[in-house]
């Protein structure tokens, strides 16, 4: 079996057009939408300058092609500070199990990081792309909770976690 890997790449200046191509209506269907330009910039100026955490931009390690983003950052969660995720796959790469392994590297640079026990994910309960990749990246379902994301706005999102003890 050919196993496509691939390689995180801290997220840079130039990265902006990736972030732009991961703003279309299909990508952020579950996420509440595209973003204006400012909101962009913003997120780009946080991915840049992010402290505890780190934004990666996702390369096939075969092909040196941008497929995607992840990354993770602290949040507080429950009463105590704990690392959530997040990660994005263009179109064109989607199905090929990309994400998953993309989660498995964070999983290991969360880890490498230290300072909080659990790593955390909350994809949208209809999002069954994002639920498959936290199945398959070794997460567990702890269930269903009403989730903040985009500020202002509720969804109802699956709790996936990673004991990074453990």
């Amino acid at each position: 079996m050919d196993v496509e890997l691939v390689r995180l790449q801290p997220w840079a200046d130039g990265d902006f057009w990736l972030l732009e191509r991961l703003n279309s209506p299909e990508m952020t269907a579950h996420l509440g939408g595209p973003e204006g330009e400012a909101q962009l910039e913003a997120r780009h100026r946080r991915y840049v300058g992010l402290g505890r955490g780190c934004m990666y931009r996702v390369e096939s390690a075969g092909s040196g092609e941008t497929v995607g983003s992840i990354g993770f950052w602290e949040r507080e969660w429950r009463g105590e500070t704990v690392w959530e995720t997040g990660w994005g796959v263009l179109p064109e790469f989607q199905g090929r199990g990309l994400a998953a392994r993309a989660a498995r590297a964070i999983v290991d640079v969360a880890r490498a990081a230290g300072g909080n026990r659990y790593l955390h994910a909350f994809p949208s309960v209809d999002h069954h792309a994002s639920n498959s990749v936290c199945r398959k990246a070794g997460f567990t379902l702890l269930g269903e909770v009403e989730f903040e994301y985009p500020k202002g706005s509720w969804i109802t999102s699956n709790d996936w976690r990673v004991d990074l003890q453990g």
